[in-house]
């Protein structure tokens, strides 16, 4: 069980000049007879309320949590929603990974996060790999081409990577394991056959479901579980798990036999962009041009092009003007209530307009990678529309993460580990639940 040590909470308290828990319980929205029960040693605190005392406090859970060890089987401090998530000491599960088509590390960085071991990472992008050596020194980037990669040379325990949605021919053809050569899948099979990992993960666009009338999908399926394995895949929306962000992704899933793997529970809370975006800190971003920011200028927060006077929406979207559906991305002004839409791999695209709630331009560099849940302390390198490309096709870090824990839970012979979050109340468990 964890508590709040209360002698911890008043040395903070005046480090802010808060002077009275009276003061305290106004600041976080609570009766003090509420913020009582919540310091109480009877208490086992709400996850939300831990999360709104750190902010106004100014610290993180672990700065004033009274933890009692014996009933912590490893020392697993993961408060995902932290400033400081990425800076805790992770716990060392043993577990390693391949990953193929990296990116700039937002897979590779949330699966470190739940304390899996990247034994090595390939990428054909040079800035994406250049990104990769320059935060991570110490891991192995391979610069190359998937293609030539003799797998059968890593002894790992999952395979994971991103191969992009490819058609197979049909023609004639069984499709089976060799009939999808020369596409990137295959070589995602080639290593999964070659290694033959307990556990594989594969991230792909929500197109793939309907892909070929869902023939593609079904072909990898059919074709991973030939290989001896047990497949599943989900659509999930990245908003769900603690990301700033709508964005849908299908995860593939294969487990050997005697593994079992459970998609992560969805989360309750949806993070804003209010949430997001406070405190990052500035970076360089791309404009609109004169008469494209003179349009976006009319639209309101959370608005888009039907807030426009009717015939500058017919001059700013053109043809599109008179096409179907909803077309909502076009002029787009995001809200500070309302988490992103899909971050693209330019920020500045006119059928996906992500214009800044407030100011008429699109999101700056260090935004974007909030947005994905990277770190601030985390450098993208090459040139700006490089940063955005590499930001924009990366696996949001904190699903990455959730992920992660998933995969970890799935391969660990000791499922009773806990951690500090696992230890906290949600909201609608506890009838003590306060309302902040």
């Amino acid at each position: 069980m964890v508590q709040i040590d209360k002698s911890k909470v008043k040395e903070f308290m005046s480090k802010k000049q808060i002077a009275t828990q009276t003061e305290l319980a106004q600041l976080l929205g609570i009766t003090k007879n509420q913020l009582s029960v919540m310091l109480s040693s009877k208490f086992n605190p709400i996850k939300s309320n831990v999360n709104k005392l750190c902010e106004v406090l100014g610290v993180t859970p672990m700065d004033i949590f009274e933890v009692d060890y014996q009933s912590l089987h490893k020392q697993q401090y993961r408060v995902a929603e932290s400033k400081n998530f990425y800076d805790i000491n992770k716990v060392k599960t043993g577990i390693k990974v391949l990953e193929l088509f990296a990116g700039a590390g937002g897979l590779a960085l949330g699966l470190e996060q739940a304390g899996l071991e990247t034994t090595a990472l390939i990428e054909i992008d040079k800035y994406a790999c250049e990104t990769l050596k320059h935060n991570r020194p110490h891991w192995n980037v391979i610069n190359d081409d998937v293609r030539n990669i003799d797998f059968s040379q890593f002894n790992v325990d999952v395979v994971t990577g991103g191969f992009p949605c490819q058609a197979f021919s049909y023609a004639g053809k069984k499709l089976g394991f060799e009939d999808t050569r020369g596409t990137l899948f295959f070589e995602f099979a080639r290593a999964v056959k070659e290694i033959r990992p307990k556990l594989f993960l594969a991230e792909n666009v929500r197109g793939i479901i309907s892909h070929d009338k869902g023939r593609t999908l079904k072909t990898i399926v059919k074709i991973l579980s030939e290989l001896g394995y047990n497949v599943e895949y989900r659509l999930v929306n990245a908003v769900n798990y603690g990301v700033p962000q709508k964005r849908e992704r299908v995860i593939i899933v294969g487990t050997q036999k005697g593994y079992t793997f459970r998609f992560p529970k969805e989360e309750k809370h949806i993070v804003t962009l209010r949430e997001a975006l406070k405190d990052v800190p500035p970076s360089e971003g791309m404009q609109y041009s004169a008469n494209r920011k003179k349009v976006l200028e009319l639209v309101p927060p959370g608005g888009c092009w039907r807030d426009l006077p009717l015939e500058i929406q017919k001059s700013f979207m053109g043809k599109s003007f008179y096409s179907g559906g909803g077309r909502t991305g076009m002029a787009r002004r995001l809200s500070w209530d309302e988490p992103s839409l899909t971050l693209t791999t330019s920020p500045s695209q006119k059928q996906t307009e992500r214009c800044h709630p407030d100011e008429t331009r699109p999101f700056t560099v260090r935004e974007y990678a909030r947005i994905q849940t990277f770190p601030d302390s985390w450098e993208f390198i090459g040139s700006m529309s490089e940063k955005y490309k590499q930001i924009g096709n990366a696996v949001p870090v904190k699903l990455a993460f959730k992920i992660g824990q998933a995969i970890v839970k799935c391969l660990s012979s000791d499922s009773n580990d806990l951690s500090i979050e696992d230890c906290l109340t949600e909201e609608n468990d506890n009838q003590l639940a306060l309302s902040i």
